[in-house]
């Protein structure tokens, strides 16, 4: 690694009070979940007091209808494109002469997933409030549920629960493809069932009004094609598109796509069967060139048979999104730590040269791995970058060769792109030594 002193010995992480912000507990993601539900829980607090939601004479149902709309539709337009776009692009409109403190805070901009899982368990909760008080007013006799009402809104929320349960980090983890599927088919069930239970809703509460009319009147049913449009924009832009693959080993294909150039710092999802399965790779456009690669390793039966039945044609959808390494603008310089086909991402960095960066890049036998041509690429993009082949090397020590290239070379931030264990290791040794440091979070 030319010009880095490897010598440096890596320091105590500083003392506990001085790194608590950096801990998994208080992430940025954590901490948006909780500014969601204390937000709710203060709305929770207004309507057992002066609200007076739940009384003898009957209960809100409205009141309770709204908020659980309004949490879900927050919980869903923040996994919008567009929206996620929007956000990267917002917040790397800082320029590098701002307050370091405030840039690396604008970096955690991909914590964004924390309104969507604090959107989604408070409007689960608030649904469990409404169907229960339904459940009441039918009960009592109060008029204005029918069992009609009472079958839909127990179905959509038997529908959300069991997303929310696969949604759980161990199951989802353990069952990706299930947790996907539920997601895309309940999900679309439960938007049919929401429109259903906002019409009878409407209609058991204004049996004597025109249907019409009290919909069209409603701020909540005109929410509705918002979300409809939301879930089903990524759709309405799919697509069947040739790709071409080179298999430089068995572990690893480049597909390559001409069918349009991203920018750096995006992502494709793919996939054989649109329905059924789904994969996100890192876009590698490179400077003046039309189209673009990905790195598919072997990680599965998927990408498997990717490597050994290379397609002729994949689908993709929607458009592509930013993903952390967009960051990187942020700051006046980078250090990149990638592992494996992590290269892919942080690739496209290294050839538009944006921001000054330097590359530590640990895996097996990269030549014989990824091809000469992927190698000598980073080279010459990149002729200081360090190459740790672990088949002759072993494992380095990830958190000590990014402390010693930032201190080396004045880096103000790392950004890992590895599995997760690894990115967590990175992310939390460099953060616990007051380094900025960023990598994917796999809250979805």
């Amino acid at each position: 690694m030319s010009g880095l002193d490897t010598g440096l010995g890596l320091p105590e992480p500083r003392a506990l009070w001085r790194r608590l912000g950096t801990l998994p507990l208080f992430s940025h993601y954590n901490r948006l979940v909780a500014l969601v539900l204390i937000c709710n829980f203060a709305a929770l607090g207004y309507g057992l007091t002066a609200g007076q939601w739940w009384s003898v004479s009957g209960n809100d149902l409205e009141m309770l209808s709204q908020l659980v709309l309004i949490n879900l539709s927050m919980a869903i337009l923040i996994r919008q494109q567009y929206l996620i776009n929007l956000l990267f692009w917002l917040a790397t409109r800082a320029p590098v002469s701002w307050p370091l403190a405030i840039r690396r805070s604008l970096a955690k901009v991909y914590h964004f997933g924390g309104l969507h899982s604090g959107g989604a368990m408070a409007a689960i909760a608030w649904f469990i409030a409404l169907f229960g008080s339904l459940v009441w007013h039918r009960v009592e006799g109060a008029g204005g549920i029918s069992l009609t009402l009472l079958a839909i809104s127990g179905s959509l929320l038997g529908l959300l629960l069991l997303m929310a349960i696969m949604a759980l980090p161990g199951i989802r983890s353990r069952f990706h493809n299930g947790f996907e599927r539920t997601h895309r088919f309940a999900g679309w069930a439960a938007l049919l069932l929401f429109w259903a239970m906002t019409v009878v809703f409407a209609q058991d509460r204004n049996p004597t009004s025109d249907l019409a009319q009290v919909l069209v009147t409603s701020a909540s049913f005109w929410m509705l094609p918002v979300l409809t449009f939301s879930i089903a924009s990524p759709w309405l832009r799919l697509r069947r598109v040739p790709v071409t693959l080179v298999k430089p080993s068995s572990h690893a294909v480049i597909a390559r796509f001409d069918h349009h150039t991203p920018f750096a710092g995006s992502s494709t999802a793919i996939s054989r069967n649109p329905l059924w399965e789904w994969h996100s790779f890192a876009n590698i456009p490179a400077p003046g060139e039309r189209g673009f690669r990905l790195i598919i390793s072997r990680a599965g039966d998927w990408t498997g048979e990717m490597i050994e039945q290379p397609p002729t044609h994949v689908w993709v959808k929607g458009i592509t999104t930013a993903g952390v390494a967009r960051i990187e603008t942020l700051f006046r310089s980078v250090v990149y730590v990638a592992t494996g086909s992590g290269i892919g991402p942080v690739l496209p960095h290294l050839l538009a040269g944006q921001v000054p960066v330097h590359l530590i890049w640990s895996t097996r036998s990269p030549r014989k791995t990824y091809g000469d041509a992927l190698v000598d690429e980073i080279l010459q993009a990149r002729p200081d970058a360090h190459i740790w082949d672990t088949d002759l090397q072993g494992k380095p020590d990830l958190v000590a060769l990014a402390y010693s290239a930032v201190q080396t070379l004045g880096a103000e931030a790392v950004i890992c792109i590895s599995n997760q264990t690894l990115t967590e290791r990175v992310v939390q040794g460099m953060e616990g030594r007051g380094i900025p440091a960023y990598g994917a979070i796999w809250d979805s």
